[in-house]
């Protein structure tokens, strides 16, 4: 039973994360041939301030790019 888990900041809606956990179910399908119903998909969604790469958080680097 494959187990995909996610993390991603907040802010999406709920149609694009059940988009994502549809296309990530299909992808295991497709490439370990697990039947669709064994497979599990766990999303973690982090605030923007407490999800950072090379020292600076997302929040940050949104704020930046604005």
């Amino acid at each position: 039973m494959p187990i995909i888990n996610v993390t991603l900041t907040r802010g999406r809606t709920p149609e694009q994360l059940r988009s994502l956990v549809h296309e990530l179910t299909l992808g295991a399908h497709r490439a370990v041939d697990a039947p669709i119903e064994s497979v599990r998909v766990i999303l973690h969604e982090v605030e923007p301030t407490h999800f950072a790469a090379g020292d600076v958080t997302i929040e940050e680097r949104r704020k930046a790019a604005q």
